[in-house]
């Protein structure tokens, strides 16, 4: 694995996990839309990450001949997938005079959980945090390289 392969699995770790702070702030934001453009009520959104593939640049395929072992030669970070939608029930209110209630009086309000939400904000978070340290830890190694050399 090259130096810069691990700057970019950090990198893209950091990207994902911005993805995933700004859906969780969506989930936040629509907490009580009961309204949406497709026409119902707000649905809770989950970010899907998946492995990814490894560069298949000349030296890493000579690499990975050389050593016939795929296992010390990892995939190439993460990245999104997808975006799924929480299946859970709406949670219901009985609020009659409000315009998106129903013929008994209850609002359909969406089933987005402000402690789950906080919980996987802080979850980004901390990753967001150990992949900034792992990129610092990447640029002192290349600084302490390029002291060697003097």
């Amino acid at each position: 694995m090259t130096f810069l392969s691990s700057m970019n699995i950090s990198a893209s770790a950091l990207t994902a996990e911005r993805f995933r702070m700004d859906v969780i702030a969506e989930n936040m934001a629509n907490i009580q839309t009961t309204r949406t453009a497709s026409g119902g009520t707000y649905r809770r959104r989950y970010v899907i990450f998946q492995e990814r593939e490894r560069a298949t640049d000349f030296s890493c395929l000579f690499n990975r001949a050389q050593y016939k072992q795929s296992a010390k030669f990892p995939g190439g970070g993460v990245r999104v997938v997808g975006v799924g939608e929480d299946t859970a029930p709406f949670k219901l209110e009985y609020n009659p005079t409000h315009p998106d209630a129903d013929e008994n009086g209850y609002v359909s309000l969406p089933n987005v959980e402000v402690v789950q939400e906080m919980t996987d904000m802080m979850a980004a978070y901390r990753a967001y945090e150990a992949n900034i340290t792992a990129l610092n830890t990447f640029k002192d190694m290349a600084m302490k390289t390029l002291e060697i050399g003097r």
